[in-house]
């Protein structure tokens, strides 16, 4: 009996000195942050916070734990094992807390069950994103750019790799150990962290609202594009394009039951193996005639009115940054994530580059905006078709990520979100959360049929919301949350990457602007 009595009283004095300890580490660490002697952002005043939280809470739950590991008959267990595991989680947040609440534990499981994807995976998605609809539009960028617009291709890839790198690079920071963690999940994050603390929800509204933009207007563009390639295809069919898009929509209702970034991987692939095929198709046509390239057509010089038209379309053709937060964080092996960039923005490049030469090659100044146009009748149809598989394929992407940012938005958020959580106890979807999903894959087929000028309309939008996420929000960024460990080169290109993205949209707002001007001061269809 006394010897249990000594047991319980040393415990209690080694958690006892432990908590003091750790609080004390805590507010300190907290006091030298808010003077200056390290970089503080939010979530590490957040961290200081939960560390109070949890000593709190370790406090309440010592005599139960202790009571606990005494009934099942370890006296020798209570002794370091519980003790180390909750300092451990305390300073590194990667045990399991000593009183975590049921639904807190019942959150972690639900998340854990939810599957990882390698870094081939992520790999598809990116290429999904990066070879995308755009590269039917290359040739008629060589055409108005010449050799200029070969080296913009790779200029891009080698641009937009860097900032899709240091747009993760800001949802880490160093732990006391010098080790990278990721504490923030989401490009809303990064933004809340740059804005804080004076507005430390304005820059998560503002990138929640453009993403939003963005998603949908490509979702709703593959819509567009799917109707009026089928329509072309089959122009003696009593089906006008508004009922091609129907169609096309129809086949998309099952989108509404993706679950997670895995199936999303499974169409991304298929998609990249249609893309092969239609290149390999022109290509092959592009070959055939090869005795008869115009290699004195290709020169150093550009088209003043119509080359900015060509830099938007090979600029905006490697988006992919909006996808990266959510892709790095359901990958098995983030530490996989820059070499995957590397190799997805290298094959792109060269199969871009090679696409767009050989294609303006073959027709030189006859050379059309997308490049099928220049296709025979019967080869047309049969390219038609795998574009129209391709766009389809596609939508599965940004529809995913489109319903991930509202759900987190207005379904998620924590006790501020404003509708009740469309997920159930079990993990699964509500029947309401499914119908709304559905609404959406609607909204899109409406939006293709009813606003005019839609092409148009999302050039427009594009220009702001594709150059601001893709290109002036990951530099400010990074200048903002890394200011004090970057090198001068790095700062040199953040800077550089943050003017010449404000040039290439002011200048696709201006162009895009005056091509709705026209279409609807003349009254042009699409």
């Amino acid at each position: 009996m006394a010897t249990l009595i000594r047991s319980k009283l040393s415990n209690k004095l080694s958690n006892a000195a432990t908590v003091v300890s750790n609080k004390s580490q805590a507010k300190v660490s907290g006091m030298f942050a808010r003077m200056g002697f390290q970089a503080a952002t939010d979530e590490e005043g957040l961290g200081f916070a939960a560390c109070d939280d949890l000593d709190y809470d370790h406090r309440q739950g010592m005599q139960m734990d202790i009571l606990t590991s005494d009934e099942m008959g370890g006296e020798g267990s209570g002794d370091g094992g519980m003790l180390e595991g909750d300092s451990h989680y305390q300073r590194d947040g990667t045990g399991p807390p000593s009183s975590a609440s049921k639904d807190q534990g019942l959150t972690n499981e639900m998340a854990e069950v939810r599957p990882k994807i390698t870094a081939w995976e992520a790999g598809w998605n990116v290429t999904n994103a990066i070879q995308g609809m755009f590269v039917l539009g290359l040739p008629y960028a060589i055409l108005h750019g010449g050799y200029l617009g070969l080296f913009l291709i790779i200029f891009a890839a080698v641009v937009c790799c860097y900032t899709g790198k240091i747009l993760i690079a800001c949802l880490y920071e160093e732990d006391e150990d010098g080790q990278l963690v990721r504490v923030r999940d989401s490009y809303v994050d990064i933004a809340n962290a740059c804005c804080a603390p004076r507005f430390p929800s304005l820059g998560g509204h503002i990138v929640n609202v453009a993403q939003i933009i963005e998603l949908v207007m490509t979702c709703i563009l593959y819509v567009v594009v799917s109707g009026n390639l089928m329509y072309n295809s089959f122009p003696n069919m009593p089906i006008s394009q508004k009922s091609w898009a129907i169609i096309a929509t129809a086949a998309l209702l099952p989108c509404a039951f993706l679950k997670n970034l895995k199936a999303v991987s499974k169409f991304s692939l298929l998609c990249t193996m249609a893309h092969f095929v239609i290149n390999i198709l022109v290509i092959a046509y592009c070959l055939s005639r090869a005795r008869d390239w115009a290699w004195d057509k290709v020169k150093f010089y550009i088209d003043v009115k119509k080359f900015p038209i060509s830099i938007g379309i090979i600029v905006f053709s490697y988006t992919s940054q909006i996808f990266l937060p959510s892709l790095e964080g359901n990958m098995q092996k983030p530490s996989e994530f820059h070499c995957m960039m590397n190799w997805t923005h290298i094959a792109a490049c060269i199969l871009k580059g090679l696409f767009a030469l050989v294609a303006y090659l073959t027709w030189a100044d006859e050379t059309k905006e997308v490049i099928t146009d220049n296709l025979p009748s019967t080869i047309r149809a049969v390219v038609n078709l795998f574009l129209v598989a391709k766009a389809l394929l596609s939508y599965p992407l940004p529809f995913f990520a489109a319903v991930e940012v509202l759900e987190k938005s207005f379904f998620q958020d924590g006790g501020r979100a404003i509708f009740p959580d469309c997920y159930g106890g079990d993990g699964r979807l509500k029947s309401w959360g499914l119908s709304l999903r559905c609404i959406l894959v609607v909204f899109t087929l409406l939006m293709a049929i009813y606003v005019p000028h839609f092409a148009l309309l999302m050039g427009l939008t594009g220009s702001l919301t594709g150059a601001g996420l893709c290109f002036l929000l990951p530099s400010l960024f990074h200048l903002k949350l890394l200011w004090r460990k970057l090198l001068w080169h790095q700062v040199f290109f953040d800077v550089a990457i943050f003017v010449i993205g404000g040039i290439c949209s002011i200048s696709g707002f201006i162009h895009s602007m005056e091509g709705l001007i026209e279409a609807f001061k003349y009254n042009l269809e699409d």
